[in-house]
């Protein structure tokens, strides 16, 4: 048993202490995720960090998207026992103030990319649907997100290059979850007898007034595993940021149009249909206007995949042309797109995040890797 600072506050769920996991499953993780973007489709950025309890791990990353370069920093070690230092190596991300500010700071100039980046809410934080997938009988994904939009200001330097993050010109997406999901390397199990697939789509939108979500965990018959919709209101002077959720406007059953572009699994236009209790409907036309590789934070990577263990500490950078990478490689499938988003008269920005392995019969992807023909 392990006692640690967070044992003096009143937050147990178990008689275990805070540090010690009531699960033994190697694949439990708690995460932070953000996202950044101008509002006319220059440049995104994201920010990552998650830790492992039961690996014993703690890793980060860093990555800007901009006139058609990403460059990405990634650093790992060992997790430390009391929760609240939440950093590892040249990264830290500070809760200034618990869904109210965020600092995220990169000290990588070594490495080519330091950043002093102060995030703030333009919603309130709202719970998505439990997500379990379960196969073959055993837990593959068992999660709780919270979603929250915001703004960021500061700024961005690589390779000398300073990129000034002015909060009325950007917005991005706040992301915490925990639970279980197949990180690291997976302990050795009998061969499935069912051909694997999953499709995953994941839209938080931006407008003047509002914010919308979409999201779809979907088989590759397209049956659904989860999804979830809402609009949520713009924070006034006062407003909670947490609590009470009559203001936000939950949908159900989203339904949606996927166009591929061609010999690709990259949306070249999408379209959500949001359903509401009240019977009413509304259509979210997406075209997209940036493409950000996930792997540059670790999603899919093939050294830098979240979870492993590293040593007690290693840190490392990469970067690419966007235009020279091969789609059809899977460590490349997974992107989120930055869009520009209609509904009826009103003009948003947001991101469509999307995930297909396997085939997936709703958007006509008919094999295992595949673009759309």
């Amino acid at each position: 048993m392990t006692i640690t600072p967070l044992d003096d506050y009143p937050l147990h769920q178990t008689p275990l202490p805070i540090a010690q996991m009531a699960t033994a499953d190697p694949n439990h993780y708690d995460r932070y995720w953000f996202n950044g973007y101008s509002t006319d489709g220059d440049w995104y950025f994201g920010v990552a960090m998650g830790v492992y309890p039961n690996r014993g791990v703690i890793d980060g990353a860093f990555s800007l998207l901009r006139d058609g370069k990403q460059r990405s920093v990634f650093a790992s070690g060992r997790a430390p026992l009391d929760r609240r230092d939440t950093h590892i190596g040249f990264m830290h991300i500070d809760v200034i103030e618990p869904l109210r500010e965020n600092r995220v700071r990169v000290e990588a100039d070594h490495l080519g990319i330091t950043a002093d980046l102060v995030w703030r809410p333009r919603t309130m934080a709202i719970e998505e649907p439990r997500q379990t997938i379960i196969r073959g009988g055993s837990v593959m994904l068992d999660t709780t997100r919270l979603t929250q939009w915001g703004t960021w200001e500061g700024r961005v330097t690589v390779d000398g290059v300073t990129l000034d993050v002015d909060p009325r010109t950007n917005r991005g997406t706040k992301d915490r979850s925990w639970g279980v999901r197949p990180v690291g390397d997976q302990v050795t199990t009998a061969p499935s007898t069912t051909m694997p697939g999953i499709a995953f789509f994941w839209s938080p939108v931006h407008f003047a007034d509002r914010c919308t979500h979409a999201m779809l965990f979907e088989n590759s018959d397209g049956t659904r595993l989860s999804s979830s919709a809402a609009s949520v209101p713009v924070l006034k002077e006062g407003d909670a940021v947490w609590g009470d959720e009559r203001a936000v406007k939950r949908g159900y059953e989203p339904m949606y149009k996927i166009r591929w572009r061609s010999g690709t699994r990259r949306m070249e236009e999408g379209t959500f249909l949001f359903n509401y209790p009240d019977g009413t409907t509304e259509e979210l036309t997406y075209e997209p206007l940036l493409d950000f590789q996930m792997k540059g934070l670790g999603y899919t990577h093939p050294e830098w995949g979240h979870g492993r263990w590293h040593g007690e500490y290693k840190e490392g950078t990469e970067g690419w042309n966007a235009a020279d990478l091969d789609l059809l490689n899977i460590t490349n499938f997974h992107c989120q797109q930055v869009c520009r988003v209609r509904c009826g008269d009103d003009l948003g920005i947001g991101v469509v995040e999307q995930l297909v392995i396997g085939p997936h019969a709703p958007t006509g992807l008919t094999d295992f890797m595949g673009g759309a023909t």
